[in-house]
């Protein structure tokens, strides 16, 4: 039995510890997270009921960003204030940030690595990871005939326009089609949990989220700074993310590989191996930081970026708590989401195809493995962990 929730204020350091213990053994993705989190923060030790939490998961799965994460964020803020959504931020974080950077580390140092038969099989299982997403995304986010039509024209835009600018169209005439021509039920209104932010507050971080994400690109065109426009890319993808973890990988693709500033093994050895630490699937910018050849590398690199694709996401739940009814209600926004979260799943099909298919499957063996991989884990319903770890071996033991 479930029981009842304490309305106390709790420490940030209880809620560091709390979310270091999830940030160690948190695997299997955000679906699988925001189960750990109802497990430890409802049911166990009772920060707040069943129906506030589930409330908390529906305005950080409308937000763009790794919902997650925002969901801790949200309930470190409910709980201890700015420093409990900083606790929770860092503690869920660190352990997967830390590792990928560490993986980042050994692929700069040892420069056959990138070329290995493992982390060859680490981009194979990456194919099959992906397919995974594009499948169960489709299958929830497009479950009718005109969500289909817009996923599949928002795969010829990015496909047809190989550039962000290709992406972002596409997530926007996803928006504007949803919004014409999508009818969706009236949501009835609902009481939400007060978590300390007030309204002008919430505008502020709102006005804020906005204005970095069309003065960054400007700022970094001007001065033509590597760096700045590296944060520019990374904190737009991290902006821009609708449905899911997996739907950042094409959007940090042409941030850091069209530039040379990351290659393509690389990139995909790195999201191959991503998907085999616990946390966020965020926390892979950390790994392209900590492995880009320039203008930083390393731990500076890899904190750098591990920040600028995050601060969307406390921006953006923080500012939107306070005015979570009145945007759950609008039946145009509501729309225009659905829209946005159809033309997601065809972004991140154009990736399944280029760069993770064309970078990764080169004979009858690659197909065969990650044909392999993808059944164990749609039909076998394996642990992604597992699945990873197998294409490595695999990937090793084909090697010539």
């Amino acid at each position: 039995m479930t029981p009842a929730p304490t309305r106390t204020r709790g420490s940030a350091v209880e809620v560091l510890l709390a979310f270091l213990k999830l940030g160690l053994t948190s695997f299997g993705g955000p679906v699988a997270h925001l189960g750990y989190f109802r497990t430890e923060f409802v049911a166990r030790r009772a920060w707040l009921s069943d129906r506030d939490y589930a409330d908390l998961v529906a305005l950080c799965q409308f937000l763009p960003g790794p919902a997650s994460s925002q969901v801790g964020i949200a309930l470190g803020l409910g709980r201890a204030g700015w420093l409990g959504a900083l606790g929770a931020w860092v503690a869920f974080t660190a352990p997967s940030a830390v590792a990928l950077m560490l993986f980042a580390l050994g692929v700069n140092h040892w420069s056959g690595l990138a070329q290995s038969g493992a982390v060859h099989g680490l981009k194979v299982a990456a194919v099959a990871i992906v397919a995974q997403a594009v499948w169960g995304m489709s299958r929830a986010l497009c479950p009718d005939r005109l969500r289909a039509g817009i996923a599949v024209a928002a795969a010829l835009l990015v496909l047809a326009v190989p550039s962000a600018l290709g992406q972002v169209g596409a997530i926007i005439a996803g928006g504007i089609a949803g919004r014409r021509a999508l009818r969706l039920e009236r949501l009835p209104a609902a009481q939400h949990r007060d978590h300390g932010v007030g309204k002008k507050t919430g505008a502020a971080l709102l006005l804020l989220f906005g204005l970095l994400l069309l003065l960054l690109p400007l700022l970094a065109a001007a001065v033509r700074a590597p760096t700045l426009s590296v944060i520019a890319s990374v904190y737009q993808s991290g902006a821009l993310v609708f449905g899911g973890g997996h739907v950042v990988l094409p959007l940090l693709q042409v941030s850091v590989v069209p530039n040379g500033i990351v290659t393509n093994d690389a990139f995909l050895a790195g999201y191959g191996a991503a998907q085999a630490v616990p946390g966020p699937l965020f926390t892979f910018a950390a790994y392209l930081g900590a492995v880009m050849t320039g203008p930083i590398g390393g731990w500076a690199g890899g904190l750098m970026l591990l920040v600028a694709i995050f601060v969307p996401a406390f921006l953006l739940v923080a500012g939107a708590l306070p005015f979570w009814e009145s945007l759950r209600q609008r039946d145009a926004v509501r729309c225009a989401m659905a829209g946005v979260n159809a033309a997601v799943v065809g972004v991140l099909g154009a990736a399944l195809y280029d760069p993770v298919w064309t970078s990764a499957i080169h004979s009858r063996t690659d197909f065969c493995l990650a044909l392999a991989a993808f059944g164990l884990l749609v039909w076998g319903r394996q642990s992604t962990v597992l699945v990873v770890a197998l294409a490595a071996v695999a990937g090793w033991l084909a090697a010539p």
